[in-house]
């Protein structure tokens, strides 16, 4: 069994500013007090781990070590099919060190002319770990394809490129309530509040 979320403060074991906003959003109903890595000054650990798990767990045990309090990584990125699911654990790498979306964008493109199959998925893996070591660990993902060129710019990353199945526009046109309703992160946060929160049942 899970073990329950307590404590009123959480560290985000990231740096990236989106992607806080997100998982911050995602976490206000449950009255926690959300502060980012980037807030406190914490190193970035080297991403070394050869999946989103192994990552999102590195991150996690990192922070909370660091700042002595309960911190959630997020491990999440693109994969494609017709590229073998790349850039899959390496998708901000693909940005580079500017983050530069765009070119990692335009590559992803470029890398897919003339494929017949356009599908890809969003996978998030959300490990939440205590300072005394315990972790948990939660995967989502959705669906979807390929889209070109770029279409809006609500969200972050590959966002402008990506159509969820069952929708007409990208994750970068949609309203931050509808992405979060139905997108990878949501889906593995889902999983973890029904685990580790007391007053969700």
């Amino acid at each position: 069994m899970a073990r329950r979320f307590n404590e009123r403060k959480l560290v985000i074991a990231s740096h990236n500013a989106g992607k806080v906003r997100e998982i911050g959003d995602l976490m206000r109903p449950f009255g926690v007090e959300v502060v980012s890595a980037g807030d406190l000054d914490l190193p970035e650990p080297e991403e070394t781990g050869d999946t989103f798990v192994a990552n999102a767990l590195l991150k996690a045990h990192a922070a909370a070590e660091a700042a002595r309090l309960p911190a959630l990584a997020d491990d999440s990125g693109l994969a494609v099919t017709a590229l073998d699911g790349a850039p899959g654990i390496y998708s901000a790498r693909w940005a580079g060190p500017e983050k530069d979306f765009l070119a990692a964008m335009e590559k992803v493109e470029e890398l897919l002319r003339g494929a017949e199959d356009r599908s890809a998925r969003f996978v998030c893996a959300l490990a939440l770990a205590w300072p005394d070591g315990h972790a948990e660990v939660f995967e989502g993902l959705v669906e979807g394809e390929i889209t070109w060129p770029p279409v809006g710019d609500k969200g972050f990353g590959y966002d402008p490129i990506f159509t969820a199945d069952g929708e007409t526009i990208t994750f970068g046109e949609m309203e931050p309530n509808k992405k979060h309703a139905l997108s990878h992160r949501a889906d593995a946060f889902a999983k973890l509040v029904r685990a580790c929160f007391s007053d969700v049942t």
